[in-house]
């Protein structure tokens, strides 16, 4: 059984890191794996930047952000996180983007 390594970032008080992290639990689960789950709270605006910190919650799979195109990204914030795909707006990454990255992983 794969065991991805995942990292959920977040700050103190945010509300949608424990859907995020359900919901990567549900997909792994439904994928047939194992993932080894990491909590990282962030603590404040300079830990933000240094930990590349795009808003709570951030979910990487293998240390790759699951939202296509982060990588380029460079507004690093202390601050909730909104993630924009064709649905709309939400606090939550996108199902897909999750699942493929569980995925890739798997490989």
């Amino acid at each position: 059984m794969s065991r991805p390594q995942i990292e959920i970032l977040y700050f103190e008080g945010c509300p949608n890191y424990e859907p995020a992290r359900a919901l990567v639990e549900r997909l792994a689960r439904e994928l047939d794996l194992e993932p080894e789950i990491e909590l990282i709270e962030v603590a404040d605006p300079e830990a933000a930047v240094a930990l590349r910190f795009l808003g709570s919650p951030t979910v990487r799979v293998e240390g790759m952000d699951v939202e296509p195109g982060a990588e380029e990204r460079h507004d690093f914030a202390f601050s909730c996180r909104i993630y924009r795909s064709d649905g709309g707006a939400s606090e939550q990454p996108e199902e897909s983007w999750v699942r493929d990255a569980l995925l890739e992983a798997a490989k």
